[in-house]
């Protein structure tokens, strides 16, 4: 089995990383995940769901049907500029698309 093809969620806009969800599955990735570390972890689930539902003109370049796959949570120590280890929380969400991708009919 292949690796997932990751998507960092970050401090971006919400329709950021829906469109990159949307970009990777018209590459042919129709297995992804998103991760999040600490403040973003919020943001990732929503990433999630406006895919799950197809909501929104970005969202709708989805293939028919997105399912929401294994979700992990765990924690990292990442070292900080004065020396010291710091715990952040990170959740790891899979996103499975299931059907066609649909045509862009041009105006």
């Amino acid at each position: 089995m292949t690796e997932r093809r990751s998507i960092f969620i970050g401090k971006k806009p919400l329709h950021a990383y829906v469109r990159a969800v949307v970009m990777a599955m018209e590459e042919g990735n129709r297995e992804l995940k998103l991760v999040a570390r600490g403040a973003t972890i919020g943001r990732a689930v929503d990433v999630a769901e406006v895919c799950r539902r197809r909501n929104g003109i970005i969202a709708q370049g989805l293939p028919s049907e997105i399912r929401i796959g294994e979700i992990a949570c765990f924690s990292e120590t990442l070292p900080q500029d004065d020396g010291r280890d710091r715990t952040v929380s990170v959740l790891s969400i899979e996103l499975d698309g299931i059907g066609e991708v649909p045509v862009q009919e041009e105006e």
